[in-house]
C-alpha cells in the first residue's frame, strides 16, 4: 500500500523518478523498490519524500478527531 501511495504523491508533484531520487539522496532504482513494495522505506524517508512532494503524514484518531503530525508532537519516549 505504501508504494502506491509514494507513486500517487511523486506523479502529483509532477517528479519522475529520477527527479525525487535526487531531491532525497537515493538511487532512482530505490525509489522504484520503495514503489513496487521490492523493499520497504522507513518512516523517516517516508516523510521525507511527503514533504517533498507536498505532503504531511497525519495520524487523527477517529473517536477524538485529535491530530498529530512530526511538527505537532514532542517527541518523547512513552
Amino acid at each position: 500500500m505504501i508504494g502506491k501511495i509514494l507513486k500517487t504523491m511523486r506523479k502529483s508533484s509532477n517528479f519522475s523518478q529520477s527527479d525525487l531520487a535526487e531531491k532525497v539522496g537515493y538511487a532512482r532504482n530505490t525509489l522504484s523498490q520503495y514503489e513496487t513494495e521490492t523493499i520497504q522505506p522507513d518512516f523517516e524517508t517516508i516523510e521525507k519524500i511527503a514533504n517533498l512532494c507536498g505532503y504531511e503524514i497525519i495520524f487523527q484518531n477517529n473517536q477524538t478527531k485529535d491530530v498529530l503530525t512530526s511538527k505537532n508532537i514532542e517527541r518523547k519516549e512513552l
